[in-house]
């Protein structure tokens, strides 16, 4: 199930859009101001972001500039009454896959959604590695693996955010009983399994190095 962080303040409007994606399968947060949403990104791991512009505290277009600067590289929609080509411009420079502009259909909102996830959730590969995130797959040298529930959780955390930190909170969310001891007990067992080369960063997280 694709988890997606929706900002927008309008609540009428989030609820709308909330239910229709709820009703495709995926898992929608709301956020209702930028700082929210923000605090939502370090909280846990989004598969796609969808982010109204003019919104409290901090507007879409810095919120997602100031992910982007710090290497989050999640998906990211701007869905606007911003109409004009400078807004435009702004969007994707900040980093957007797609700019939706209000009042949109649905349908199509969806369709754009269902497609850039899809375009988003290939296999990755690392080394003699290989997993698919839509079937959870893991593959390597070709030989299927088969991990606990929880240890394939983080370890696509890991891989699909190579070269990233991801902080201990993402984690957290796929464990049964989280805790700091249970995580490095995991993330050993990982290291030693596939000779991972991962970095603990100190109170925030851990990082797969690229190869």
């Amino acid at each position: 199930m694709a988890a997606i962080l929706l900002l927008e303040d309008d609540e009428m409007l989030s609820q709308t859009i909330a239910a229709a994606l709820g009703q495709e399968g995926y898992e929608v947060t709301c956020a209702r101001h930028g700082e929210e949403a923000l605090d939502l990104t370090y909280e846990r791991r989004f598969d796609l972001y969808l982010f109204d512009v003019n919104v409290p505290l901090i507007s879409g277009f810095d919120l997602l500039g100031e992910l982007r600067e710090a290497g989050d590289a999640t998906p990211a929609f701007f869905v606007t009454a911003l109409n004009d080509i400078a807004s435009v411009s702004r969007g994707f420079d900040a980093g957007c896959d797609d700019y939706i502009k209000k009042p949109f259909d649905l349908d199509e909102l969806l369709i754009r959604v269902a497609a850039t996830l899809k375009k988003h959730m290939q296999p990755v590969a690392y080394r003699d590695i290989a997993f698919d995130p839509q079937t959870g797959q893991l593959l390597q040298d070709g030989v299927e693996v088969d991990l606990q529930r929880v240890e394939k959780a983080i370890f696509a955390l890991l891989i699909e955010r190579a070269g990233q930190t991801v902080p201990k909170e993402a984690f957290y969310d796929v464990m049964e009983k989280p805790s700091d001891i249970a995580l490095r007990v995991h993330i050993a067992a990982l290291k030693k399994r596939f000779g991972l080369e991962l970095s603990n960063i100190r109170g925030v997280g851990y990082r797969l190095e690229r190869p």
